[in-house]
């Protein structure tokens, strides 16, 4: 449909071609328009394409000139669809049109010029004048105004045609957008190389709590503009910043109230082996060390033990070989986990499940094994509601724990045979020496060796040091408001990387022992019949006066 008013237009300008009517011969009688026109965007297309019937003398009066939207189809439905449009379409006469903001035909500049550019604020500021006054003093305005050909300016964040209230998803300025529009120049390495600028400035905000909150879809969570202003922006250097250090505690108190007043917060934008603070490069660099070494020695010392049972068990089984809890000569079977003990493992354990799924989203939003958390997202922080009470729960199970055990004088009994002795250590090295062959005779092992205190007491220790540091990211305003930024970045570090070495080690260590050992697979049952299928040497108190804590492996 748009090609007809154009073919329209170039028979027409044949014909006046063919009369010898020139732009030149227009130009004899107008000629402030033909000067004006030689530097527009309109200098290539004839002037019979928006005057028709010129070649009649007089001109006459009336005539039908065609529209923008002939040419410009796709620019005049932008527009209409834009807050201009529609203001237009409601009447707003005032409202602007592509006259307002390109001049006449006549006059109209490439808007790539830094002479167009140059005039879009000007050309903007007739209607928002106080924003304008503000870009005006901003490091962008000021770009601008000097020459700078990369230097944004309005049209570049809200838009050119199709300017959208920010309150719709798909304008540039729109919460959920803003991220992807200031990512335009700041993510860009060849404009951060050129002017100086901070390469890492997305990266880091991406990596931060905010940045993973909003990839996730969260649309309350602060972003660039939240903390950076939106037209007023500023270097941090400069006084009326809203970052600058003196500024910031009002800045995050619009989300985080009394955040900063007794401490300074700290660098924002900081990465992993950049400017970070000494707190976390510390933390990093431990956990760095033992996970790692940790991990590494648990999978060798299960390694060694599945093929030694396998090799014992599976391939070169002793005649008449039972397991203790069967044998008839053994009367009664040992009871490993009484009923309150099983019942605060499977607590332990569902709330262990849902905290590293939703914990692991949290910092993961873009993996397949998120999204299901993600479909409410943009409405209610479903993953950070599930992970809190998840978190409750580990706690209330702790709580329990030791109430439990104050209370009862058979589960004290019980947790006795959990309690660290000298003798741990030398078991456990003996043992793995015998493991890897270094060794010819197996040492023996306590019925609760260092096998259950191990993991029970990393237990222990773990819900401990993801309680402490999830506490203070949960509630994070009353960390700001009494503690240093850096603590709660601490905090961060060490809840991050203790969540990797609790599930690593629960899948190497537990779940061997629980499932894999080829004594018990496919399950040592004692977690929920409290009866274990296991071979143990006949030692210590007489069966059924035993049991382990209810962390502890059985």
């Amino acid at each position: 449909m748009s090609y007809i008013p154009r073919l329209a237009a170039l028979a027409l300008a044949s014909v006046l071609a063919a009369t010898g009517q020139t732009a030149a011969e227009c130009a004899a009688c107008h000629e402030a328009q033909a000067k004006s026109l030689k530097s527009s965007t309109h200098a290539s297309v004839d002037c019979a394409t928006c005057h028709p019937k010129h070649e009649q003398f007089p001109h006459p009066a009336g005539s039908a000139r065609p529209e923008c939207a002939q040419c410009h189809p796709q620019v005049a439905k932008e527009d209409a669809l834009g807050v201009h449009g529609q203001a237009r379409a409601h009447g707003n006469a005032a409202a602007p049109d592509c006259g307002v903001c390109h001049g006449s035909a006549h006059e109209t500049l490439r808007p790539a010029s830094q002479q167009f550019r140059q005039a879009v604020p000007d050309t903007c500021g007739m209607c928002h004048t106080e924003v304008v006054s503000q870009y005006r003093e901003s490091v962008h305005g000021k770009a601008l105004m000097e020459g700078v050909p990369n230097a944004p300016l309005c049209t570049d964040c809200h838009g050119e045609h199709s300017i959208l209230a920010k309150s719709q998803p798909a304008s540039p300025v729109h919460p959920g957008r803003i991220r992807d529009t200031c990512a335009r120049c700041h993510g860009d390495v060849r404009l951060s190389q050129k002017f100086g600028l901070p390469a890492d400035r997305v990266l880091t905000f991406d990596a931060s709590y905010h940045g993973l909150a909003g990839r996730a879809g969260s649309q309350s969570v602060a972003n660039c503009a939240s903390c950076h202003g939106y037209h007023n922006i500023l270097p941090s250097s400069d006084p009326k910043s809203t970052t600058n250090p003196k500024n910031l505690a009002a800045t995050c108190g619009a989300c985080h109230p009394g955040a900063g007043q007794r401490f300074a917060l700290g660098p924002i934008h900081w990465g992993e082996g950049g400017k970070e603070p000494e707190g976390v490069r510390w933390v990093r660099n431990l956990y760095l060390g033992i996970i790692p070494v940790t991990l590494g020695l648990m999978f060798l010392h299960n390694l060694a033990d599945w093929i030694r049972k396998l090799l014992r068990l599976r391939l070169r089984p002793a005649p008449g070989l039972v397991p203790r809890a069967a044998h008839p000569s053994h009367g009664s079977p040992e009871i490993r986990m009484y009923g309150m003990e099983r019942l605060q493992h499977a607590l332990l354990l569902v709330s262990f499940v849902v905290l590293a799924w939703t914990g692991f989203a949290l910092k993961y939003p873009d993996q397949w094994w998120a999204r299901p958390l993600l479909a409410w997202e943009t409405v209610f922080p479903l993953r950070a509601t599930i992970h809190r009470v998840a978190g409750a729960v580990l706690i209330a199970v702790s709580l329990l724990h030791v109430i439990t055990l104050i209370a009862s004088r058979g589960l004290r009994a019980h947790w006795s045979e959990m309690w660290p002795r000298v003798g741990d250590a030398r078991e456990g090295l003996l043992n793995l020496a015998w493991l890897l062959g270094l060794r010819k005779r197996k040492p023996r092992l306590s019925s609760h060796g260092y096998v259950e205190k191990a993991e029970y007491w990393a237990v222990i220790w773990g819900t401990a040091v993801m309680a402490i540091t999830g506490v203070l990211l949960w509630g994070v305003n009353y960390t700001l408001r009494w503690l240093p930024k850096s603590w709660l970045d601490v905090a961060t570090a060490v809840h991050f990387y203790e969540a990797i070495l609790a599930t690593l080690s629960i899948v190497i260590w537990h779940f061997y022992f629980v499932i894999f050992d080829p004594e018990v697979y496919p399950m040592d049952t004692a977690w929920l019949t409290g009866v274990s299928p296991r071979q143990r040497e006949s030692h210590g108190p007489a069966p059924g006066k035993k049991g382990s804590g209810p962390g502890g492996a059985s």
